[in-house]
């Protein structure tokens, strides 16, 4: 059965793409700690982190870094935290947001019912970014 991920990358379920590879796809977070709160998945369907391999892995990490930098410039976060957790969806994603202090680690803090548009300037935002900073090749068109 396919997770609620790979549904949304093989289009059936829409979602705010800011990446896409041959290995990995980048979305904002439905459910946002912070503007800009993305998830880094990869294509193939990896239930747990320790179960990928190490190219796919390395290429995770990479594109985490590459949207870490685009947002903290940005959003003018002052880190960006990474997380690997896995409870929610069984698909293996990383989550990365712009963040200014402890409490944008609080998972109870999360945006429950965000504003569509302003998910939907920030995508914008992001892909922006990711532009000028020099990944045109990797960031999709906002209707793809």
């Amino acid at each position: 059965m396919s997770s609620i991920f790979t549904k949304i990358i093989d289009g059936e379920i829409p979602a705010r793409f800011v990446w896409a590879d041959d290995q990995v796809v980048a979305f904002l977070d439905a459910g946002p700690l912070t503007d800009g709160h993305t998830l880094v998945v990869p294509r193939k369907e990896v239930d747990h982190w320790m179960d990928a391999d190490d190219e796919l892995s390395a290429r995770l990490y990479t594109v985490a870094r590459i949207i870490a930098s685009a947002q903290r410039l940005e959003f003018g976060s002052e880190r960006v935290g990474l997380m690997v957790q896995g409870f929610e969806v069984p698909h293996l994603h990383l989550h990365v947001w712009p963040a200014n202090g402890p409490a944008d680690f609080n998972l109870a803090n999360a945006n429950k019912n965000p504003d569509p548009k302003q998910l939907d300037d920030n995508a914008a935002r992001l892909r922006a970014a990711l532009v000028a900073a020099g990944h045109g090749e990797a960031v999709p068109d906002a209707d793809e």
